[in-house]
């Protein structure tokens, strides 16, 4: 193994870039040191699902790492190799699930044998990918690179509360190109509703009600699904579609002073932007595909604007393997082309 040390600047990206490294050291083998981890957020350094991501990336490897403690602004990490294993990591707080398990997804298909990962945490948080997003949107295209992998959800989390279990079954699975080009195709909406726990329904209706305005969509064909107090306080609006074979999930969170129609206008703005676009994916779908596409060797898609994180992604993955990230504007259509070639 190759442990020269590949130095990352983590001030932009936010986490993205630390469990994108993450990954891909675990993957090839390099070991890393990142300075500046999150650097231009509100609270820079790791919080507790960064720390999570880290202390698990290295239970799954044998990695050694300097520097994986809260608030921590640089850490190294020297992988070792990838087991496959039954695994339990708990956050210790309502961060992340999702990204946890995103950091270490890719290197698991990596490993000799079938492991299963339990999070706890949370499973339904404002910055991050929901539950239903990771097994409705993301999860189906990763299956239809190879790979084997099945999800569920045992227990809702949201924040602050927590509480969420998740738990995954991931076996060896070998990782082809994907090509998602989209098109002016016509879009098919699967199903539209609101999430609530802990908090009066009147909030879901109100969510609903929003929905059924903008989406042209009769309001006795919506519902609130009412989880009681098992998992509250808690909220969440979300729009699931598809267009041209690619399922795509808009949902956002509800927070504290946060009026329940902007709760829904959030889901329904992403949305609308992708729906009225030729582009295959919206930016979230397109950021974390980047991942799988880079271990493939070759991939390509379309999405609605050059984000951040593509960006910052881009540069990571180019520093860890043997791919170009070419990020193009079409000039036709407006949207932006992500493809990855091998050098």
């Amino acid at each position: 193994m190759n442990q020269d040390l590949i130095l990352i600047d983590g001030t932009n990206g936010g986490g993205q870039v630390l469990r994108t490294a993450l990954s891909l050291s675990i993957i090839t083998g390099r070991a890393f040191r990142m300075t500046g981890i999150r650097g231009e957020r509100s609270r820079p350094g790791l919080l507790r699902q960064h720390l999570t991501a880290v202390r698990a990336a290295t239970e799954i490897c044998g990695a050694k790492t300097l520097g994986a403690e809260l608030n921590s602004t640089a850490i190294e990490f020297h992988p070792g190799g990838v087991k496959a294993g039954e695994y339990s990591f708990a956050i210790g707080t309502a961060g992340s699930t999702m990204l946890v398990l995103q950091t270490l997804l890719p290197a698991l298909l990596q490993a000799d044998g079938p492991s299963t990962v339990r999070i706890t945490g949370g499973t339904h948080n404002p910055a991050a990918p929901p539950f239903e997003f990771i097994k409705q949107a993301w999860l189906p295209l990763v299956r239809r690179m190879g790979a084997q992998v099945e999800l569920a959800l045992l227990n809702y989390g949201f924040v602050p509360g927590g509480g969420g279990l998740i738990e995954a079954t991931i076996r060896p699975s070998a990782l082809k190109p994907l090509e998602l080009d989209g098109g002016m195709e016509p879009i098919s909406i699967v199903s539209a509703g609101a999430l609530v726990s802990a908090i009066p329904v009147s909030i879901g209706s109100r969510e609903l009600d929003r929905l059924s305005a903008r989406l042209k969509i009769e309001r006795r064909d919506l519902s609130v699904t009412d989880l009681g107090d098992q998992a509250g306080p808690g909220n969440a609006v979300s729009i699931t579609a598809v267009k041209a074979g690619v399922t795509e999930v808009f949902t956002s969170i509800g927070q504290e002073r946060m009026r329940a129609e902007r709760v829904a206008d959030v889901a329904l703005d992403e949305f609308t932007v992708w729906a009225q676009s030729n582009a295959a994916v919206g930016n979230r779908l397109a950021d974390q595909l980047m991942l799988p596409m880079a271990i493939a060797g070759a991939g390509k898609l379309t999405t609605v604007r050059l984000s951040n994180h593509i960006r910052t992604n881009a540069a990571v993955i180019q520093q860890f393997i043997a791919v170009d990230v070419r990020l193009v504007q079409s000039c036709d259509q407006g949207n932006i082309v992500v493809e990855l070639q091998a050098r």
